[in-house]
């Protein structure tokens, strides 16, 4: 039994697997026991491969703005990005789970990566709306079969007393997407036309293949997957999401009640949905199991892990928001960032050593009141404000974001392993809609949420600001003087500090706003901090201390 397993040997088709190291769920690789060396070469490859999941779609996030010009895209244009990759990484489970049963996991992975590689090259080559259009759609079933593909490679690593390691590493690393993507310095991505960025895209896929055709995978057991209505299935679901998806990235840059077509595009989707749902629960072999997404349990189980991706919207929208008020970019927030990076580590470490059943709602609660306290502290931001005051409050809501994602799925797989391996589809896409979704949601929410609040807070502002106010008028005439060297004509000087003045009012009003942001997402944290403790108690008084069953 202490046998060690080269890969000559897995080569080998005589080769017999022990019961021990059969696949967990259908499609999973075998997981025979390997040399310390090449458990090294899985972890390392695991840990690119989860790095890789989100970090080409947080390259060009962080950069939209800057991107669009470039392209020659209006922002809406440009949003369509981020709403087209979180639609795909969202839905892409529905066909790639089956995919690897039927065809086996180096053919997917192989076939995925080499199209990405395609297209960044075709990007490169032909940049357009387009084609940046194809890259994030694209990049969207990539990310949704590397974060499996990540999962399995540190299966390989942990030996089975331990394997749920597997899945909180897999799924915890792609949270350190954004922040590294805020690392690489804009000149470097901005070559000739955004250029570098694109290479860099196309550099990561290609690492990708690199490192899995070096440490390959064992094989996995291949069946006959898909039936005809899986398809029609898929495409209702995945248009769906595009239109859902669209709408969420749209609606704060368009404005919600201005484009009566995006209301269109939410109706059309509601449909969509209801027929999916209708064929899937008449079905014999169902892809998504419609009755158990129904459950009391994982309702509750969604609706936490939708309102923690939420609350997270603090940093990836709220911060960075604040700081980019202030005049900052990515370029002077490399310490802060870091320090994040640093956090997640921390986060996901200690996550893996406090890591059990029992204690699974106990570190969604930790994780929530850290983020709560992480987003109470920067309500308190002013003008002043730069990285260094929000280094300790940046890095709570860090080491509670990594706290939080993989012990949440892992709660999960517990539901399912009671369930049934076939019930393994429903599971990934119901938590990869909650976490893509749910991003997409909160940054449409908090946006749109400062953005009623500035226009609130520059018309309380504005009351005082009378002709005159003797501080009101020192302020016209300062600015008046300050602009005198190039302004020689007093009446245009006088319009200018009226301008001056204005810009100061609005940007105060945005830093108002941005604390009103923090305080919500305070709110919410800590709200879901106490439903689920609400539901620890709740479940300790009536099953005694049964508390791993509280969203059964």
């Amino acid at each position: 039994m202490g046998r060690d397993v080269t890969e000559e040997r897995l080569a080998n088709t005589n080769y017999q697997f022990a019961p021990d190291e059969a696949p967990t769920f259908p499609g999973s690789p075998f997981a025979p026991r390997h040399n310390p060396w090449r458990r090294v070469g899985y972890a390392a490859t695991g840990t690119l491969v989860g790095i890789a999941t989100s970090f080409p779609n947080a390259l060009t996030s962080v950069n939209v703005g800057t991107i669009s010009g470039s392209l020659g895209l209006y922002v809406a244009q440009a949003s369509w990005l981020p709403a087209i990759f979180y639609a795909m990484n969202a839905s892409g489970n529905l066909t790639l789970v089956k995919a690897r049963i039927q065809f086996g996991i180096p053919a997917v992975t192989y076939a995925i990566l080499i199209c990405y590689s395609a297209v960044a090259v075709a990007q490169i080559a032909i940049p357009s709306f387009g084609m940046a259009v194809l890259v994030r759609a694209v990049n969207g079933l990539m990310g949704a079969a590397l974060v499996s593909l990540s999962v399995y490679y540190f299966l390989q690593v942990f030996p089975a007393k331990v394997r749920p390691l597997a899945l909180l590493f897999g799924v915890s690393l792609p949270q350190l997407g954004s922040p590294l993507a805020r690392l690489v310095p804009v000149e470097l991505l901005a070559v000739d036309h955004w250029q570098g960025l694109h290479l860099i895209e196309l550099a990561v896929g290609l690492c990708v293949l690199t490192s899995i055709s070096l440490f390959p995978l064992p094989p996995s057991q291949r069946s006959r997957a898909f039936e005809r209505l899986d398809f029609l299935t898929i495409a209702c679901v995945v248009s769906a999401m595009l239109l859902s998806c669209a709408v969420l990235g749209l609606g704060r840059v368009l404005w919600w009640t201005d484009t009566p077509w995006l209301g269109w595009m939410l109706i059309a989707a509601v449909p969509l949905f209801m027929l999916a749902a209708a064929i899937e629960t008449t079905r014999q072999n169902p892809l998504v199991h419609f009755e158990w997404l129904g459950t009391i349990g994982m309702l509750r189980f969604a609706a936490i892990a939708l309102l923690v991706r939420l609350a997270l919207a603090e940093q990836t929208f709220g911060s960075v928001g604040l700081l980019f008020s202030g005049g900052l970019n990515n370029d002077q927030l490399h310490t802060l960032f870091w320090i994040v990076i640093l956090a997640m580590a921390l986060g996901l470490v200690t996550a893996a050593l406090t890591l059990s059943e029992q204690r699974i709602p106990y570190q969604v609660i930790a994780a929530a009141v850290l983020i709560a306290i992480g987003a109470l502290m920067d309500s308190q931001a002013t003008s002043l404000t730069r990285p260094p005051q929000l280094y300790l409050s940046q890095a709570l809501i860090g080491f509670g974001t990594t706290l939080f994602v993989g012990p949440a799925l892992l709660f999960g797989f517990l539901q399912l392993i009671r369930k049934g391996p076939d019930h393994l589809i429903t599971l990934v896409v119901l938590f990869s809609i909650t976490q893509n979704v749910g991003a997409l949601a909160g940054s449409a929410v908090v946006g749109s949420y400062q953005v009623i609040q500035i226009h609130a807070h520059a018309a309380a502002l504005s009351e005082d600001l009378l002709a005159s106010n003797p501080q009101v008028l020192d302020r016209l005439q300062s600015g008046a003087r300050a602009l005198s060297p190039v302004i020689v004509d007093p009446s245009l000087g006088g319009a200018e500090g009226a301008s001056l003045l204005g810009n100061s009012l609005m940007q105060q009003a945005s830093i108002l706003a941005f604390n009103d942001v923090f305080r919500l997402l305070a709110l919410l944290a800590f709200g879901t901090a106490l439903y689920v403790g609400w539901l620890v108690v709740l479940r300790s008084i009536r099953g005694g201390s049964n508390v791993k069953r509280i969203a059964a």
